[in-house]
């Protein structure tokens, strides 16, 4: 369903009004658009994953475990990860073992269907699920919150640390891909970008 114009300039004020910015500032370019969610047709081989897109043996999920490890880890055969520490910003939990490990996609591969996906090209919903040019997008998590996570948005499911840090990332990768939100979630956003104190999202 297509949001009205008045929908899209209504949660654009509130969200600037939130940030304290003006129409004139480089807050104005983060706009949200609230519309009802697609809530019917998603399949998740709808967005092929876990590529090698650079085919040096090492797919999208070891990508982001090696970029994002606190220790690099020795890259073996098959792109085999040895030697390495993780920490989860989810709960600060460290790892040494990357199996302990899931990479979360910030806005879900469901969410992001209901949100805009659906309309996208299959190259599209491709990039999407393995974007690495913002490291917000894919974050390597323990395994067992983001299972708990599953396909919630940000008003139904926050991590356990850093919760506004979440939060931020999330308007950042919604408002970069142009995926809209829901009623209830612009409502928690401009209740958490205040109290969260976010005075600044930068969209990559």
């Amino acid at each position: 369903m297509r949001a009205t114009k008045w929908m899209t300039f209504g949660l654009t004020l509130l969200l600037l009004a939130s940030l304290g910015a003006s129409p004139t500032s480089a807050a104005a370019k983060i706009t949200l658009v609230v519309a009802e969610d697609h809530d019917f047709g998603y399949v998740r081989t709808l967005f092929r994953h876990w590529v090698d897109a650079d085919k040096n043996g090492c797919n999208t999920r070891y990508e982001v475990l090696i970029a994002e490890a606190t220790l690099k880890p020795a890259v073996g055969a098959r792109c085999y990860l040895s030697g390495g520490r993780w920490k989860s910003p989810y709960d600060a939990k460290v790892f040494t073992n990357p199996t302990g490990l899931d990479i979360d996609h910030m806005v879900p591969l469901a969410e992001a269907w209901r949100s805009g996906a659906w309309a996208w090209t299959s190259a599209q919903r491709m990039e999407y699920a393995n974007d690495m040019d913002d490291p917000r997008t894919l974050l390597a998590v323990t395994a067992g919150l983001n299972r708990s996570k599953g396909d919630k948005d940000v008003a139904q499911w926050l991590p356990p640390k850093a919760q506004c840090t979440y939060i931020s990332n999330w308007i950042a990768v919604k408002s970069r891909f142009d995926l809209t939100v829901d009623q209830v979630e612009a409502d928690f956003l401009i209740t958490k970008i205040a109290s969260c104190n976010i005075t600044n999202v930068v969209i990559a």
